[in-house]
C-alpha cells in the first residue's frame, strides 16, 4: 500500500485527480445530511478569522507563494528569459483572458451585481491542466508543455494583478505603509544577498498580516515574496529560490489545493432550479471557460504568427495549440477564488451559481482538451524488438 501511495504521488497527474475527488468529497457532502457539520465547520472561528477565511487568506497566499517563485524563475533563467520565447505564451495568455470576460459581459451586460463576476472566466488552473496534459506521458512534445506552463503562469500573474485592482475593499493607510516597509525589507535583504530564507519567511509573515489588515486581499503577500527570495546562492550552486520552490510543491499539491477544493467547491443543489442553471452568470461563465478561453488563445496567437510578432516554437503544430487552448478553459482553483471575491458580498445564489457555471466550463473543457490533445498527437513509438 505504502509504494502505491508513493507511486501515486510522484504521478504528474496526482495534485490533478486528487483536485477532483476533493472537489466530488465536497459536493457530496454539501448535498448529504452532513452538510450542517460542513457549513458549521468552515465556519467556526479561530484567531479571529474563519476556518474558511483562514484557507482561503492564509493557506492559499502559500500558493501565491508558489506562484511568485515560479513566475521568477521562468523569468530569470526559464521559458520567459527571453523576448523570443515569452512573447508567444504571453500574447496567447492576454487572448485567453481578454475574450472570456468579454464573453460573460456580454451574457450579463446590464446587470451590475452580476457584473462584479466578470474576471472570473479569465483565470487558468495550473495544476489541472498540467495534470490532464500529463495523463499523456511522454506523447507530449518537451515545447508544448513549456508553452502550457508559461501561458499559465501569465494568465495567474494576470489574475493577480487584477485582483489587486479589482477586488480590493477599502484601503488601510497605516496598514499600507507598513506592507511598504515589509516589502522594502524583503528586497533589501535580496539586495544584500541574504540567502537565509528564515528572515524572508519571517518578514513575509508581518507582510502578508499588513496586507490583510489593509484591504488588498491578503494571498497578493505571496507574490510579492516569492519575488524578493533570491534565485542565486552566494556559492553559486544552492538556489534559495528553487529550494523554497521544491519544498513548498508538494505541500501545495496535496494539500493546500484540495483543502481549498474542498472549502469552496461544496455547493448544496437543494435550491438550484434548471432555470437558474441556465442563467446569464453561470452560462456566461462556462461559456467564457469552454469557448472563449480557445478563441481568445487562437486568435491571438494567429494574429501575431501572421504579423510576424512570434514564431510557432520548434516540434509544435496549430492544431495543439487549439486543444492546450481548450485545456486552458480548466478555471477551477483561481476563478472559484475569483468568484469568491466577487460575489463576497451579494445573495448567496449569486456565487452557487456563479461556481456551478465554473464546475461546468471546467469539466467540459477538461474532458474536451484531453480528447482533442489525445487526438492532435503522434501515436507513442514503440521500440523495435531486438533478438
Amino acid at each position: 500500500m505504502d509504494k502505491l501511495i508513493r507511486d501515486f504521488l510522484r504521478m504528474e497527474s496526482a495534485s490533478g485527480i486528487l483536485l477532483v475527488v476533493a472537489a466530488a468529497i465536497a459536493m457530496f457532502i454539501a448535498n448529504s445530511p452532513l452538510n450542517e457539520y460542513y457549513q458549521g465547520f468552515l465556519h467556526s472561528y479561530l484567531l479571529g478569522m474563519s476556518l474558511s477565511h483562514w484557507i482561503n487568506d492564509g493557506l492559499m497566499a502559500i500558493f501565491f507563494l508558489l506562484i511568485g517563485l515560479e513566475v521568477k524563475r521562468e523569468l530569470v533563467e526559464g521559458a520567459l528569459k527571453s523576448k523570443e520565447t515569452a512573447m508567444f505564451p504571453a500574447i496567447a495568455a492576454v487572448g485567453g483572458m481578454a475574450v472570456p470576460a468579454l464573453v460573460y459581459v456580454m451574457f450579463n451586460w446590464g446587470n451590475d451585481a452580476a457584473m462584479a463576476g466578470w474576471a472570473i472566466p479569465a483565470a487558468t488552473d495550473i495544476a489541472f491542466a498540467l495534470g490532464i496534459m500529463a495523463l499523456l506521458g511522454n506523447r507530449v512534445p518537451a515545447s508544448l508543455k513549456v508553452f502550457l506552463l508559461a501561458l499559465a503562469i501569465i494568465d495567474d500573474l494576470g489574475a493577480v494583478v487584477i485582483i489587486a485592482f479589482f477586488y480590493t475593499a477599502d484601503l488601510s493607510t497605516s496598514a499600507l505603509t507598513f506592507g511598504f516597509i515589509s516589502t522594502a525589507a524583503l528586497f533589501w535583504l535580496n539586495s544584500k544577498q541574504v540567502t537565509k530564507l528564515s528572515p524572508y519567511l519571517i518578514i513575509g509573515a508581518l507582510l502578508w498580516f499588513a496586507v490583510l489588515k489593509s484591504g488588498v486581499h491578503a494571498t497578493l503577500a505571496g507574490v510579492v515574496i516569492g519575488f524578493a527570495i533570491p534565485l542565486k546562492g552566494k556559492d553559486g550552486e544552492h538556489s534559495p529560490l528553487k529550494h523554497l520552490e521544491h519544498t513548498l510543491h508538494p505541500y501545495v499539491s496535496f494539500g493546500v489545493l484540495p483543502l481549498f477544493a474542498l472549502a469552496n467547491a461544496g455547493l448544496s443543489l437543494q435550491n438550484v432550479s434548471i432555470a437558474g442553471l441556465t442563467s446569464m452568470v453561470p452560462l456566461g461563465i462556462a461559456l467564457g471557460l469552454l469557448v472563449g478561453k480557445p478563441i481568445g488563445i487562437m486568435l491571438f496567437c494567429w494574429v501575431s504568427l501572421k504579423m510576424k510578432l512570434t514564431e510557432l516554437p520548434a516540434g509544435i503544430r496549430m492544431r495543439q495549440i487549439f486543444a492546450v487552448s481548450v485545456l486552458c478553459g480548466i478555471g477551477f482553483t483561481m476563478s472559484i477564488f475569483i468568484s469568491s471575491l466577487a460575489f463576497e458580498f451579494e445573495a448567496e445564489s449569486l456565487d452557487t451559481y456563479a461556481r456551478l457555471g465554473i464546475l461546468m466550463g471546467s469539466t467540459v473543457s477538461a474532458i474536451l482538451g484531453y480528447i482533442l490533445l489525445r487526438m492532435s498527437l503522434p501515436k507513442e513509438q514503440t521500440k523495435p524488438s531486438t533478438s
